[in-house]
């Protein structure tokens, strides 16, 4: 993961009904409605974050 790469994050899948550490996950990395996109810096912790709700998101690019 190199410095400074970004990844392009969005939102497929609904909060309701999921465990308050998924929501706040999702809060975590800035987004909270379906269809939501957010351009994030690639670091371990991110990846962490998106494979913990990886069943809600969708990663659309991932560019330098």
């Amino acid at each position: 993961m190199a410095d400074g790469k970004k990844i392009k994050i969005t939102q497929t899948g609904s909060h309701i009904g999921r465990t308050e550490d998924q929501r706040g996950t999702l809060i975590g990395l800035g987004l909270n409605k379906r269809h939501r996109s957010r351009e994030l810096t690639d670091t371990p912790e991110v990846r962490g974050m998106i494979r913990k709700v990886q069943h809600l998101v969708r990663i659309d690019e991932e560019s330098t």
